[in-house]
């Protein structure tokens, strides 16, 4: 199932790649609503679904443009076929397919391609994390004002809690970003690019495969007052677990 979900994130990484800055009409239909959907999302998720439904015909599906499809199956893929539409759309080259396996409540598998960047980061319940086959592991930073955070609003639709907890944690960390891919940024604390990471009232399938990467790389995974993450759509902290208690004390 492994090499099935790298081989299908890379299928439709091409896919997306391909057309990566070849579409003039993406930046006229970006339209007044923070989120964006192209038909390069939906033709990447048709290519994702369509391999899972041939090779895995009795495993559920959740996926972010297709929905749900329940067979009552131990295994779930979780899928977001392009995450960070906004900066595919607008030729910013963050952006990546995510793909996760669920068995029961439990992730067991993360895929994060990002095409353009030419990074795999993969993880297995149990057994590390990697970039491109390399071992990766969270930052060693111990004190929130060295470290560097990296934000997002999920579908926390007014932002105001992003924009208080802006207003918040700028002060106390080195620097506060915001990257436009949900799964690259569990991705940049897995990888220790980043010590931090918050979001709000965010799907499953933008970060199922992000967590389990980080916390395989070391990370510490809550949501906004230590509780656990569930596979539903809530507030998540994804920290190298040495700021995790000081972050969200300031959160």
């Amino acid at each position: 199932m492994k090499v099935f979900a790298i081989e299908t994130a890379k299928l439709a990484g091409h896919y997306l790649v391909t057309n990566f800055r070849n579409d003039k009409t993406l930046l006229k239909e970006r339209g007044s609503s923070k989120e964006i959907v192209t038909k390069y999302d939906k033709e990447s998720d048709r290519i994702i679904v369509d391999m899972i439904r041939k090779q895995f015909p009795e495993h559920n599906i959740l996926a972010e443009e297709s929905g749900s499809i329940n067979n009552n199956s131990e295994y779930t893929w979780i899928v977001d076929s392009l995450d960070g539409s906004g900066n595919f759309a607008n030729g910013n080259p963050y952006f990546s397919v995510s793909i996760a396996l669920m068995q029961n409540d439990e992730i067991i598998l993360g895929v994060v391609y990002a095409p353009f960047l030419h990074e795999l980061y993969v993880a297995e319940k149990g057994k590390g994390a990697t970039l491109n086959g390399e071992p990766i592991t969270v930052s060693i930073i111990a004190d929130l004002v060295h470290a560097y955070v990296v934000t997002c609003e999920g579908s926390d639709k007014g932002h105001v809690r992003m924009a208080k907890a802006y207003a918040a944690m700028v002060p106390k960390t080195k620097d506060y970003r915001k990257v436009g891919s949900a799964a690259l940024e569990c991705c940049m604390v897995a990888c220790g690019r980043a010590d931090a990471y918050v979001t709000f009232a965010i799907d499953p399938w933008d970060v199922a495969a992000g967590i389990l990467i980080a916390e395989e790389a070391g990370a510490t995974v809550s949501d906004h007052k230590n509780g656990p993450w569930k596979s539903q759509r809530m507030d998540v902290v994804v920290t190298n677990g040495k700021v995790h208690k000081e972050f969200l004390s300031h959160l």
